[in-house]
């Protein structure tokens, strides 16, 4: 039931339904962005016009399926149609030029298709979410599939290859001197390894260690790293940063977009300020959430939510004892855990990024 004496509003009613209509068509949208991906069509449409026997030979798919999803494509703006009042054999779909770097180009900041890919994989184990509602438990990071860790890899792949280095890193003087001259980076939660590949790209004398607990990913990222040929200088590693015996031996120790699925935040944090030291430098970087919250949210948190709900909360809570951070660390959360962690400060960067807050983590001198 609603509010108390609150009255039925038929006009609001109506728009509720006409926004939920809109998410409906914009959810098969996304799903059919995803299919269209891992079928190869917008490549091959990227190479010029098709009908729908076209597309078919040259993904070696069904001409029907083809034919229905270019249709759908079609009607929900993505791409056009020359000849639509032709039989549906001869009408021939293309994708605009405008629209190539969006599907098509991996390395693009612009590179849309991971988004639908993500969105498509953390439904896969929607009734363990379910369940884990009302247990109280958890899921499994593994139990998302290759299709999630694709998905968050690929999103992250161009900022991490093209900003990274250049923009994030090199905005922070000290960090960047010694990255410079040389140094030593430990990155924990390295996934794919697509944050370890950019900063050792853009530093071709700094050496990067990273760690990761999924052995897939761990598998995944040294593939990467193999192909950019950079074995010389980045090792990545399926183990816990926790047992790595090297402190104070790193410059840089760093964690991108991983600090809040963990179930030991802290415990985390406090292996990063070891293997820092008192010399090295700590950077979080997590989701941009809002100081507080609001009814309203900020533009990014209808987003982090279904995220929270449907991914990171539920992983977060596999592992007994987990905090249930979520998707949507406010900066006052992870000032907690690093107080917690043995951190005097916790700096807020100054790096403007619509997805990503930069945190440095200082530790108190001795």
């Amino acid at each position: 039931m609603g509010t108390a004496h609150e009255r039925v509003d038929p006009e609001r009613t109506d728009a509720l339904l006409e926004s939920l209509l809109e998410a409906a068509g914009s959810a098969m949208a996304l799903f059919g962005i995803h299919v269209g991906d891992r079928l190869g069509y917008y490549d091959a449409l990227a190479a010029g016009p098709h009908t729908s026997t076209e597309l078919a030979d040259a993904t070696d798919t069904h001409e029907r399926y083809a034919r229905e999803w270019l249709e759908h494509q079609t009607v929900t703006g993505v791409l056009t149609v020359e000849n639509a009042g032709d039989e549906p054999a001869d009408r021939r779909y293309a994708l605009p030029e405008s629209y190539v770097e969006v599907f098509c180009d991996p390395d693009s900041l612009n590179y849309f298709t991971p988004l639908a890919t993500l969105i498509a994989g953390v439904g896969l184990p929607l009734e363990d979410v379910i369940d884990a509602f009302r247990t109280g438990g958890g899921v499994p990071f593994s139990a998302y599939g290759d299709v999630t860790h694709e998905g968050i890899a690929a999103l992250n792949r161009p900022a991490f290859l093209s900003q990274l280095g250049p923009e994030w890193l090199a905005s922070i003087p000290d960090v960047d001197a010694r990255l410079c001259e040389g140094g030593r980076v430990a990155d924990v939660g390295c996934g794919h390894g697509w944050s370890s590949i950019g900063v050792a790209e853009h530093y071709p004398e700094t050496v990067v260690d990273g760690f990761d607990l999924d052995e897939a990913s761990v598998e995944r990222a040294a593939d990467h790293v193999s192909a950019r040929r950079l074995e010389d200088r980045v090792t990545v590693t399926h183990r816990d940063a926790a047992d790595v015996d090297a402190d104070g031996e790193y410059d840089l120790v760093m964690a991108f977009e991983c600090v809040h699925d963990l179930s030991d935040p802290v415990g985390v944090l406090e292996t990063m300020r070891r293997l820092a030291g008192e010399d090295g430098a700590v950077l979080v970087v997590d989701e941009r959430a809002g100081e507080t919250f609001t009814p309203a949210g900020n533009d990014v948190e209808p987003l982090l939510y279904g995220f929270s709900v449907l991914h990171c909360l539920p992983v977060g809570m596999a592992d007994e004892p987990g905090v249930g951070t979520g998707t949507v660390m406010r900066p006052g959360t992870l000032e907690r855990y690093a107080t917690d962690a043995g951190f005097s400060a916790v700096e807020v960067l100054p790096i403007e990024n619509f997805f990503f807050r930069f945190y440095r983590l200082h530790a108190a001198s001795a």
